[in-house]
């Protein structure tokens, strides 16, 4: 019999794309079931990936007779299931599926750290969010941080001892598909059309992908491109992604410039965002925290240039003036003269470019972090 291996992540989008693919490889090796809340993906899930799939609702917010109902539901789940391994993402899936796995005695628990919220929040949330860190810590037997720079972090701030601590590969927590991020014919075709739809010929392009939120450094890329705008002629801006102004909203006067400026487009949530890349020169992100940015990767295995903040994850992909630009976070100026420099160079972003995919290649690829993974399982079983 296979050992059974859970998954647990707070949504299911999160089974859907932060871990494509991985799912149906690791069911060849195990008996495995993906838990997550309510949600459309999960159906998607259970077929893409070929695997069992289980509803069980978490909130994403603090809400502590919700997480005590979701403990105990999970708590009851692990001890029907049985599993030998659970391994958790994202932060809520993180506490309430390792304090359930080892309340039900799971002898393996496993938990990846993929970005900590506790490092932009304030005061007694602060507080609160590195306890429930060090909780989640202390209930696995194994954590997973997908970047040196968080690993750094947890071991400064003493979340947990050493031992406990490992990053998988070079960072990630599922490597990218290279072949699917590559700028073939077909997809040049696409990027096409999207140059026609939003007339960007013979424009310098720069990318943003992601959620249009403050901690992505939303803010500071809008008051940038808006006074790049007023000095150059032919740049425009592409912005991918939904708001979530519940959770983490933009500032007023950043709105604005967003909806007003004629040189930003913003085309919302897309699911397939190759034609948005490789309709563009230059990626940007000027985020406030990551663990280990997938959309970064995505970007350079479509060859790209990037312009990144120096935090974690983002600093381990880009190498600075090799294959992008490195900046201070929440620094609009730094931005701004790193937009600047690819206006002034003309040579710089096929310059950077050159280096971006095989980077990535040699690095990053998806089939091998899924080996990787797979042998860091068969370790955890054996030892």
């Amino acid at each position: 019999m296979k050992p059974k291996l859970i998954r647990i992540t707070t949504v299911p989008i999160s089974l859907k794309i932060l871990l494509q693919d991985q799912l149906r490889f690791m069911n060849h090796y195990f008996e495995l079931i993906g838990i997550s809340s309510k949600g459309s993906e999960l159906d998607e899930v259970k077929k893409t990936e070929g695997i069992q799939t289980i509803e069980l609702e978490m909130s994403r917010e603090i809400t502590p007779l919700k997480d005590m109902v979701s403990l105990v539901k999970m708590v009851m789940l692990l001890l029907k299931e049985k599993p030998d391994i659970v391994h958790t993402h994202t932060p809520k899936a993180g506490i309430v599926g390792m304090l359930a796995a080892w309340i039900a005695r799971v002898p393996h628990r496993l938990h990846t750290v993929a970005g900590l919220p506790v490092m932009e929040a304030k005061g007694k949330k602060k507080t609160l969010l590195l306890w429930i860190e060090k909780l989640t810590y202390a209930c696995a037997t194994h954590v997973y941080p997908n970047s040196h720079g968080l690993e750094k972090y947890i071991l400064d701030h003493k979340l947990t001892q050493a031992n406990k601590l490992k990053v998988i590969g070079y960072g990630s927590s599922n490597g990218i598909d290279t072949s699917y991020f590559d700028k073939t014919i077909d997809i040049q075709k696409e990027a096409n059309s999207v140059e026609e739809e939003y007339n960007l010929k013979n424009e310098f392009v720069f990318c943003f992908v992601g959620r249009v939120v403050k901690d992505k450094g939303i803010n500071e890329l809008m008051y940038a491109f808006e006074q790049l705008s007023n000095n150059y002629e032919y740049v425009k801006l592409l912005i991918v992604g939904g708001f979530e102004k519940e959770l983490d909203p933009i500032s007023e006067k950043a709105n604005k410039i967003l909806q007003t400026n004629p040189k930003i487009q913003h085309v919302g949530f897309q699911t397939d965002i190759r034609p948005y890349l490789a309709v563009s020169d230059c990626f940007v992100l000027p985020t406030y925290r990551e663990g280990f940015p997938n959309v970064v990767l995505q970007a350079c295995s479509m060859g790209l240039p990037a312009i990144v903040t120096d935090i974690n994850g983002c600093n381990e992909i880009i190498d600075n003036q090799k294959n992008g630009i490195i900046i201070k976070p929440k620094d609009e100026n730094e931005l701004l003269t790193a937009m600047e420099a690819f206006l002034k160079e003309n040579t710089l972003a096929k310059k950077l470019s050159l280096n971006s995919r095989k980077d990535i290649i040699s690095k990053y690829d998806r089939k091998q972090f899924f080996q990787f993974l797979l042998e860091e399982y068969n370790k955890v079983l054996n030892d």
